[in-house]
């Protein structure tokens, strides 16, 4: 679980998992002071970090000598009725092309891939 609270300046807010804490804010236009992650940029951060780790745990398991990973993921909401993360893996190491070639199949076993192609709900806790 995550929770947050409003800090200084305005629009900047501190979260943390009680173990681990960070800042969001939004942009300096939208009258935020760019001090932290935006919003959005956190949802990014999910997917790239877990396709990273997800690849880095299957080269593991399977005895895959991998040097790096590399993943960068865009966040597009240019469409009205659809949002679409665009990624990339960057896979680094002395691989054969079938080792690379699973290990970008594996990213998409990351669990946080799986729970954004679900469909997803909203549920408001103050409203029951």
């Amino acid at each position: 679980m995550i929770k947050s609270k409003s800090a200084q300046p305005p629009y900047r807010t501190h979260f943390t998992n009680g173990l681990h804490e960070a800042y969001a804010d939004t942009t300096e236009d939208k009258g935020g002071a760019g001090s932290g992650f935006r919003p959005h940029d956190l949802l990014e951060a999910a997917l790239s970090t877990c396709l990273n780790m997800e690849v880095k745990i299957f080269a593991e398991h399977h005895n895959i000598p991998l040097s790096e990973v590399h993943t960068e993921v865009r966040l597009d909401r240019s469409h009205p009725d659809e949002t679409i993360f665009k990624y990339s893996v960057e896979i680094v190491g002395p691989l054969s092309d079938d080792q690379r070639q699973k290990l970008i199949r594996a990213a998409k076993a990351c669990s946080v891939h799986k729970t954004l192609s679900k469909k997803l709900s909203f549920e408001n806790l103050n409203e029951k």
